[in-house]
This record gives C-alpha cells, structure tokens and sequence, in this order.
C-alpha cells in the first residue's frame, strides 16, 4: 500500500532541517533584527548642503532633529535657492538613514526586505 500525504522523507524533508530548528533560527533572527534596527533608531545622521551653509541631523527613526542655516545664505530676494538647498540637505541624510538600514539589515538575506 503506497503512502499517503505527508512531506518526502518525513519531518526532515526541509533539506535536512528539522522544524523546531527552523523555528528557533526564525526567532533569532528575529530578535537580530530588532536589535539592529533599535541600534539603528539611535544613531543620527547628517549631511550639508551650499558647502555648509545649511546642515541637518536626522534620527535612524528618519525624524528631522535639527536644521542649521548660516545666516548669510538666507536672501530674502532668492528664498527659492533657500528651499533647494534645505530639501537637498533632508534628502541626503533621508538617503545615509537608507544606506545605513540596507546594510544592518542586508546581512539578513530574507527575500521581500530589498525595499529597506
């Protein structure tokens, strides 16, 4: 009598691996993952802009905590080249946030995560 269902060669059919080993290597993962990105969320992050005219600090959490602006780059006759040089200066930080968690959490190796 052939045997019904179940996986090929038992319990160790995921490639040798037993399931409460898996498991348990899901948890610790797990717990590596949020332990990084705790480190991560307390680290900050800055970048310049207009050759330090302007600097921002962000937090690994991605929060603005603090923007500086030299007092002689603020033209009230080119507010516009102000605005440019503030949103060049967040988005940089924005992207060594990016750069910082790809590479915490890259050497985690799970398929859907790419996005970080």
């Amino acid at each position: 009598m052939a045997k019904r269902g179940g996986f090929p060669g038992g319990m160790g059919g995921f490639g040798g691996m037993n399931l409460n080993n898996l498991m348990k290597e899901a948890k610790k993962m797990q717990a590596d993952m949020e332990k990084s990105q705790a480190e991560l969320a307390t680290k900050e992050f800055e970048a310049t802009a207009g050759g330090g005219a302007i600097s921002v600090k962000v937090s690994g959490e991605k929060a603005i905590k603090e923007i500086k602006i030299k007092p002689e780059v603020v033209d009230p006759e080119d507010v516009e080249m102000l605005e440019d040089l503030i949103l060049t200066c967040v988005n940089e930080a924005l992207r060594k946030v990016d750069s910082a968690q790809a590479d915490q959490l890259g050497k985690f190796n799970i398929p859907g995560l790419g996005g970080f």
